[in-house]
């Protein structure tokens, strides 16, 4: 792919990254030990509809490393996914612990019905391995395409999700809906700074500008799936807008995809989100 390099200037930070209290394989300390290894300055720790991770995540990283509390929201707008990055929000503000609480059930209920839908297909596997495969976090679709791997029903993880488990898969269900109005405004009532994550090729600059009058604050424009040209259309649609531009490496696991750290931003990217977030330097 033909992906530049953040710009230069400052510190690096890697500021959307997973670990297994979503869908990534590194527990939060293990994630904080290899962006220390990488030689960061901050990480942003973003799960999926989780903040689990980021108590122990902090004990860990203490004063060696600037830790960003994030998270990853997961939203629908006329049939797009949309993924809605909040930083420096507060883990501890009540009706955010309680959305988190719903979500965590309705991806339980989710992927419990995906589950007898690929029986019904004959591709059937063991609920009782996907919700371990999940451990201490939230399940999620890569659980269920893990478990179709070890059953033998698909080649690969991108062959799990293109037969059975992406939108056009044959046994994709979609999330209850959840307007991505709806999480930005839960992003700032938890004192944060809502950030769309990787937009790519199928989001249109119209749906950015829609979500920036709701109040979006930020684009995430240095990503794994976004090449040179894709990286000038959202710093120019992030001018236009006056959204801030951000980045990460989307990290997950070790030799999977990107390594940390390997599409970071200046840490100087920090500024501006700490100014919006009120949050002092």
């Amino acid at each position: 792919m033909d992906r530049p390099p953040a710009p230069p200037g400052g510190r690096r930070a890697d500021l959307h990254a997973h670990t297994h209290f979503s869908d990534g394989a590194l527990s939060p300390e293990a994630l904080v030990a290899l962006a220390l290894e990488r030689e960061l300055a901050a990480l942003a720790i973003t799960d999926h509809d989780t903040v689990e991770a980021l108590g122990p995540a902090r004990e860990a990283a203490r004063d060696a490393i600037e830790l960003v509390p994030g998270i990853e929201l997961s939203s629908a707008l006329g049939g797009l996914e949309l993924h809605l990055l909040g930083y420096f929000l507060d883990p501890a503000y009540e009706p955010l612990r309680e959305r988190l609480v719903r979500f965590r059930a309705e991806r339980m209920g989710r992927a419990m019905a995906i589950v007898e839908r690929l029986r019904e297909l004959g591709a059937p596997v063991d609920p009782d391995e996907v919700v371990a495969a999940a451990g201490p976090g939230v399940i999620g679709r890569p659980h269920l395409a893990d478990a179709l791997l070890k059953a033998g029903h698909a080649e690969t993880l991108d062959d799990a999700f293109r037969r059975y488990l992406g939108r056009h898969g044959q046994a994709f269900i979609p999330r209850p809906a959840f307007h991505p109005e709806e999480a930005i405004a839960l992003i700032h009532s938890a004192g944060g700074v809502s950030v769309l994550a990787h937009p790519g090729a199928l989001v249109p600059d119209g749906v950015i500008e829609e979500l920036a009058a709701e109040g979006l604050r930020g684009v995430e424009v240095w990503h794994p799936q976004h090449n040179a040209t894709a990286v000038r259309r959202f710093r120019a649609l992030a001018a236009k807008r006056g959204l801030i531009e951000t980045g990460g490496s989307d990290f997950h696991a070790p030799g999977r995809s990107t390594n940390l750290g390997d599409v970071s931003v200046p840490a100087s990217v920090l500024v501006r989100l700490k100014e919006a977030a009120g949050v002092p330097e």
